[in-house]
């Protein structure tokens, strides 16, 4: 027989055990994988591993510690990570356009669209829950696409059902304009236009990253983007990037293909350059008809201070028909 006992103001609980017979001689962790079976045995092993387990009234932290039948034992649950992490957190938001079925956000770099392992909390995501109470009732709060971390620039997010729905056909439909400004490594070779089509997947020689691939050896999918020259001098380029695809790291992976690694990408080849210490790109441009009213939209901003700031150090300036 177990007892429960929750403390509703710390979302922890505590239940205690009669160990039964036939956990006689189990490691702890996997007794309490089978008598508490809504958690993992790797996050149980946690639990016991920060004092969270007493065994016969005393303290034990060793997963591996060896049961025996009708000991009591005793765990707190307590929440975990990803459970904390869909909550409401207040931060400033630069909203460019707000209707009641869309928002458009100029997502500031070193914000982190979704929480995931490392990042559960302070997320996009977890501002949108706190704006707006209908982001509650959608999926992903209504996010329909993503930047990376370090990716400034624009984003639609839905606010309705219905808008939300149609804004995902539309991306995936390619009926929605998103272009990046990116400072790239090394003056541009070849022509001032280049379309790149090359499927993109996990890089097989690392799992942090993504890369080219050849789909008849490895996994991944078909990836497009349509680089232009804006300017370049003796070390670096100013590009226009626009996405036919959205796979993960797209404009990185394909730019460090061409040998044009992103400023200050370290994940892909690109090294800090002009005072700037993250990747150096920018979702100026999103364009797209409302997926309710049909009205065409065109919204732009200009690149943040730290971006103007390296450009301006590498003597680059964006053309005014730009």
């Amino acid at each position: 027989m177990d007892d429960e006992l929750a403390d509703e103001t710390s979302g922890t609980e505590w239940r205690t055990f009669m160990v039964p017979a036939v956990h006689h001689g189990d490691r702890l962790d996997r007794a309490l994988a089978a008598l508490v079976p809504e958690f993992s045995r790797s996050y149980l092993s946690q639990l016991v591993e920060s004092g969270a387990a007493r065994l016969n009234g005393r303290a034990v932290a060793k997963p591996a510690h060896k049961l025996r039948a009708a000991d009591q034992l005793s765990i707190e649950l307590r929440p975990t990570p990803m459970s904390q992490a869909f909550v409401p957190q207040a931060m400033p938001l630069t909203m460019v356009y707000e209707d009641e079925h869309l928002a458009v956000i100029d997502k500031p770099a070193g914000l982190v669209v979704h929480p995931a392992p490392g990042n559960w909390g302070g997320t996009l995501l977890n501002a949108l829950l706190a704006h707006d109470d209908r982001a509650k009732q959608l999926q992903r709060a209504g996010i329909v696409h993503r930047l990376d971390k370090d990716t400034s620039g624009l984003m639609v997010v839905a606010r309705s059902p219905a808008a939300m729905e149609a804004l995902v056909a539309r991306i995936a439909a390619r009926e929605v304009r998103r272009e990046y400004l990116a400072l790239a490594h090394h003056p541009w070779r070849g022509p001032a236009e280049r379309e790149v089509d090359a499927p993109i997947g996990r890089d097989p020689r690392n799992r942090l990253r993504m890369a080219v691939v050849d789909l008849e050896r490895n996994p991944g999918k078909p990836a497009q983007t349509l680089f232009q020259l804006l300017r370049d001098t003796e070390q670096f380029s100013l590009l226009r990037c626009l996405l036919h695809t959205g796979r993960t790291h797209q404009i990185r992976v394909h730019l460090a293909y061409l040998g044009h690694p992103l400023v200050a990408d370290g994940l892909y080849g690109g090294a800090p350059a002009a005072g700037l210490a993250r990747q150096a790109l920018h979702a100026r441009r999103l364009a797209f008809e409302h997926p309710v009213t049909g009205q065409a939209l065109d919204f732009s901003v200009p690149p943040p201070a730290d971006l103007a700031a390296a450009l301006a150090a590498c003597g680059l300036t964006i053309p005014m028909t730009e």
